[in-house]
């Protein structure tokens, strides 16, 4: 074997192990393309060769696969820590009050700090949904009860 394929060898794996530090799906496909000149030299191709079958084979891996892959393989990421409570609906334990700087929500069992989005007042005993979070505060709107029918 000659030292072009180990070459190629090594621009594969380092290409795979970038891809897999970095998870961006691109150095993936230049690992494709290195596979393919690796193939070139154990054939005997001259370096020219090798180096157009790496450029080629990587850009139309990149081309085609990866917005395939983006698209099936790359999930929304979930929200962690405080930001899963957005649109949780809690009960206000204590009057949502913002010139005061009063007011309270409990959600999931836990007391909040709260504020309102537009400066309106919430009584006590309310249900209020979280719109947004803001430092330790949760940002609610009252949440319409709906009449029984």
């Amino acid at each position: 074997m000659t030292a072009m394929v180990y070459t190629w060898l090594a621009v594969a794996i380092v290409m795979g192990i970038v891809e897999g530090v970095t998870y961006a799906m691109v150095s993936i496909w230049f690992s494709g393309g290195a596979v393919a000149a690796m193939i070139a030299a154990l054939l005997g191709l001259n370096f020219k060769v090798q180096l157009v079958c790496f450029v080629v084979v990587s850009a139309i891996l990149l081309a085609c696969l990866r917005p395939l892959a983006k698209k099936k393989g790359i999930q929304k990421p979930l929200p962690t820590n405080v930001h899963r409570m957005i649109g949780m609906v809690g009960i206000v334990t204590e009057d949502i009050d913002n010139i005061a700087a009063t007011g309270a929500v409990k959600l999931s069992g836990v007391e909040w700090s709260a504020r309102t989005r537009d400066g309106h007042k919430v009584p006590a005993g309310d249900r209020v949904k979280v719109v947004a979070i803001d430092g330790v505060k949760v940002i609610v709107e009252p949440v319409a009860v709906l009449a029984k029918v």
